[in-house]
């Protein structure tokens, strides 16, 4: 069960088409006083419904207490909800309402922009309810969907720690998401090597210059080593994802090829599944 929340503009619509594509019962805009006979509809069709996705979000007023409900009606039930919440920034969520010619669902005689900082405020309390704040400023749908997917638990153990390691451009801004950032901007960097520039932290040749630089060796030593300490106190702790981000200018050379790097050397670890997403690739 994937409860998704978040601001209006964020890409709710988008990602229940994703998850629709997953194979899961998507109910959009869910009136908080019909979970319950949803709920009773799922216990009779097991099957049907075994995989949903609920869009609980300010349409139907402040989605707080139906996501606490929700939580409490489905542990009783033996089933822990992921409860997924969507944001972007003010000026990403006024552009997109700008081209859809939507309007927003607060808007009244203010501005879109006062509309966007009053939902902010009234969704204080469902955001802090959140396993997962995505923001999707500058996604496209491809990165979205590969961001939420890593998300959706799979069949890995519940023993097993999850590590999801991001990439990022600082002049982009930071994963919101991120558990642990990590600045890589001290290496040397490849945009000003004319024959790298045009490459990604995904080939070789990047990748080696990268890799060679002493730095860049002790840097991942001591992160594996970080790691080392602190995976199994957050799994001590009920923690079952740890997203780590690795950040550079754009995104593109350094963050790549230390990540990639980074996520071979965790894969071989009994206790640990490893992802990778590349957040800049695209552009």
């Amino acid at each position: 069960m994937v409860v998704l929340s978040g601001l209006s503009g964020a890409g709710k619509s988008q990602a229940s088409k994703l998850f629709e594509d997953l194979g899961y019962a998507c109910i959009d805009n869910l009136p908080p006083r019909l979970l319950d006979e949803f709920l009773a509809l799922r216990d009779e069709n097991p099957e049907q419904y075994q995989n949903a996705a609920l869009v609980l979000d300010i349409r139907v007023g402040d989605p707080a207490p139906a996501i606490v409900a929700a939580r409490e009606a489905l542990g009783r039930r033996g089933i822990k909800p992921l409860v997924i919440y969507l944001e972007a920034s003010d000026a990403v969520l006024i552009s997109r309402f700008a081209e859809t010619r939507r309007r927003h669902p607060l808007a009244g005689r203010t501005s879109v922009q006062a509309s966007i900082a009053e939902e902010r405020s009234r969704l204080a309390a469902t955001r802090k309810l959140a396993d997962h704040i995505v923001d999707t400023s500058g996604m496209s749908i491809a990165q979205l969907k590969e961001r939420l997917f890593a998300l959706v638990p799979s069949d890995v153990g519940a023993d097993i720690m999850a590590v999801e390691i991001v990439t990022f451009g600082f002049k982009f801004g930071i994963p919101l998401e991120a558990d642990l950032v990590f600045d890589v901007r001290f290496l040397n960097n490849p945009f000003w090597v004319p024959d790298l520039k045009p490459l990604s932290g995904l080939q070789p040749p990047v990748r080696e210059y990268v890799l060679r630089q002493p730095r860049a060796r002790r840097f991942l030593q001591i992160v594996e080593e970080l790691l080392d300490l602190t995976l199994p106190a957050y799994r001590a702790e009920g923690k079952s994802r740890l997203i780590v981000a690795l950040g550079c200018t754009g995104g593109y050379h350094r963050s790549i090829a230390l990540a990639e790097e980074l996520a071979e050397q965790l894969r071989g670890r009994d206790l640990t599944a490893v992802s990778v997403f590349h957040r800049e690739l695209e552009r």
